[in-house]
């Protein structure tokens, strides 16, 4: 069901151990240039064209009534209204903490630099509506952006022909339980399009104004999309698949390790799973818990040809030390420790989208209850960037404040810089105003 590969005593390359899936975002770009170009022009009608042939109905309407909304809140399960309660208390309580206050440097008498973090006026969050729906998706965008001061967000979601052509209720009752009224029926780049340039009726009334953000996991489509656009809007990041990558030792519960596994292949055939371990005896244990537990769950299938996958592999490796360098090169989006003393081996990781500390805090819980982001960089991207934060929709703007005698200290520096790179004009506007 899985592949696994025994590395001890052999040397190999370290970007090579796991491969990725087939993902190619460029190939992708060549057929989503004509979508964006066709909502950038033709708007709602492209909009309803692309919703028939994509998602196989078109919306009633392209926003989504606020009705609607009130009636995907009043119809949700309680049990379930409740959990998404909860998701959005904790996630308030972390995202708060991430708030940056403005800071002064005082670099001498009359001289000092000021930051402020100023929020993205208006956001376009993204939430996925394919194989599975996505309200926690919700919650991690919505929640981020509001405790960093965004005044104005939009949700898109496909519309489903399951729901007269609007998005999932879940999706709107979770929006609607976030204070979030403004929500759209439309998915796939032609989503992301429709938020950058924005949609006009008509009368060149605008139904959806254009956004200064996309942010929000989806398919190959939408990281096209959002590539194509980055500059028009700006972005989090291109959410490829899912992964997540175990480091675990002798001291493992397989059938935990493998449950964790099988939770992120539920998502998607491309979703991957890969097993870092010391100890050739839990590589084969869970190998059997696999076949046990991947029998007896819902999306069998799904989870067998992802488990299969070229992207998905169990890694017998000499020792920790080998085992830390092999998930750093990975750089998973979901990594955990399940080793002894999993805090500081945890501490030790460099390179991951979020770490999962110990047996009792599966990639599951972080992405409904823990508080933190599930928004989080995939294929190798937490190399060098972050997941979803108050940070990501923030803006850090600098107010230079210099009196005359603070800019006489410093002048001949400026005007000998300006010379040296030849731009003198440069040294000028600082020499004609001091002595």
């Amino acid at each position: 069901m899985i592949t696994v590969r025994d590395l001890r005593g052999t040397s190999f390359e370290l970007e090579d151990v796991v491969p990725r899936a087939g993902l190619n975002v460029d190939a992708a770009l060549t057929k989503v240039q004509p979508i964006i170009e066709a909502v950038r022009t033709r708007g709602v009608e492209a909009l309803n064209e692309y919703a028939e042939a994509f998602d196989g109905i078109r919306p009633p309407a392209l926003r989504v009534p606020a009705d609607v909304l009130n009636e995907a809140l009043s119809s949700l399960d309680p049990e379930v209204r409740a959990a998404l309660a909860e998701s959005i208390r904790r996630a308030r309580l972390v995202h708060a903490d991430q708030r940056r206050e403005e800071h002064t440097t005082v670099l001498g008498n009359g001289a000092r630099v000021t930051e402020r973090w100023l929020p993205v006026e208006r956001v376009g969050l993204y939430v996925p509506g394919g194989r599975a729906v996505y309200p926690s998706s919700v919650v991690m965008n919505v929640v981020a952006a509001q405790e960093a001061g965004v005044g104005s967000l939009a949700i898109a979601s496909p519309p489903q022909a399951d729901n007269d052509g609007w998005p999932h209720p879940t999706i709107l009752a979770a929006a609607e339980l976030l204070g979030v009224d403004e929500v759209y029926a439309m998915g796939g780049a032609q989503a992301v399009a429709a938020f950058a340039y924005g949609v006009r009726n008509a009368d060149r009334d605008w139904i959806c104004r254009p956004v200064a953000m996309v942010t929000g996991p989806g398919n190959i489509w939408v990281a096209a999309a959002k590539r194509a656009l980055r500059g028009v809007i700006g972005i989090d990041s291109e959410a490829g698949p899912t992964e997540i990558a175990i480091l675990a030792d002798d001291s493992a519960n397989a059938e935990w390790v493998a449950a964790d596994l099988i939770s992120q292949a539920e998502h998607d055939v491309i979703a991957a799973s890969v097993l870092v371990t010391t100890s050739p005896e839990l590589a084969a244990a869970v190998s059997v818990a696999l076949e046990t537990q991947v029998a007896a769950a819902k999306h069998t299938e799904r989870i067998t040809e992802a488990l299969g996958g070229q992207q998905s592999a169990i890694l017998i490796v000499d020792d920790l030390d080998t085992g830390l360098r092999v998930v750093d090169a990975y750089a998973a989006e979901h990594l955990e420790i399940h080793t002894r003393d999993a805090a500081a081996v945890a501490r030790r990781v460099t390179s991951a989208g979020a770490i999962f500390v110990g047996d009792f805090a599966p990639v599951s819980l972080g992405d409904y209850c823990a508080g933190s982001n599930h928004v989080l960089p995939t294929g190798g991207a937490a190399t060098h960037s972050s997941g979803l934060s108050v940070q990501t929709f923030l803006r850090g703007v600098h107010l230079i404040e210099y009196d005359e005698a603070a800019l006489n200290e410093v002048a001949a520096h400026v005007v000998n810089l300006a010379n040296a790179e030849d731009l003198p004009a440069h040294g000028t506007a600082v020499a004609i105003r001091v002595n």
